[in-house]
């Protein structure tokens, strides 16, 4: 009998999930997907669906999945081979690090958070992902009107997102769900239906980049 958490089927990562040493700074749509098609991002890919679904609707854009935690990139990197989606890449990485050192100025049709970790208490607060430097990362990378949108069970987390994104050169929009998303969902992800079913309540957060300048960066 397998053992709970077992990663016994998920031994195959190649050649959709990527680690972060063996990628080019600054890395270009030529170098991930061999070919200039939009680039979108979801931060904590966890399991693959979401990617592995809106890839599949929109083969035009390419995504890349970023996940820190290892387990969970092996298993969207096989969700994701399993079902042939070769417009996705998934990324083992800190998603901070990866948009400050390896992506290009005007390079992100759009980037999604989906139910990242709160750090309710307040002395981890300062944990979250939504932070100022975030943000401007976030502003930096997307291509002019390109979009970030975040969603939440937590309304303390979701007031500190609408604070931080008030705060930055992004500007609020109206949220748009995605094609995974059925009528009245947010996301249409595990984490959601699951939430819903406890009555949970979510919250959804749509900024876009105006048309400003970009810092110019090199690579080191």
């Amino acid at each position: 009998m397998r053992s709970r958490g077992s990663t016994a089927r998920v031994s195959n990562v190649e050649p959709f999930g990527l680690e972060v040493r063996n990628l080019p700074r600054l890395v270009s749509g030529k170098d991930l997907f061999g070919n200039e098609h939009p680039v979108e991002m979801e931060v904590g890919a966890g399991k693959g669906a979401f990617l592995t679904e809106e890839a599949k609707n929109r083969p035009a854009v390419n995504f890349i999945g970023i996940e820190r935690a290892t387990r969970y990139w092996r298993l969207a990197s096989d969700q994701v081979r399993r079902h042939g989606r070769s417009n996705v890449r998934l990324i083992l990485v800190d998603a901070y690090y990866f948009l400050d050192a390896f992506v290009p100025d005007d390079f992100l049709s759009a980037i999604y958070v989906h139910f990242p970790d709160p750090w309710p208490k307040k002395r981890h607060q300062k944990r979250r992902l939504i932070q100022p430097k975030f943000l401007q990362a976030v502003a930096r990378v997307l291509t002019p009107g390109g979009r970030f949108q975040a969603v939440t069970d937590h309304k303390d987390y979701f007031d500190h997102m609408v604070g931080a994104v008030g705060s930055s050169s992004l500007l609020q929009s109206e949220y748009r769900p995605p094609s995974t998303a059925a009528a009245g969902e947010l996301v249409g992800s595990n984490f959601e239906k699951k939430y819903r079913l406890e009555g949970r309540t979510t919250y959804a957060l749509a900024a876009v980049r105006v048309n400003q300048p970009s810092r110019i960066q090199k690579p080191s």
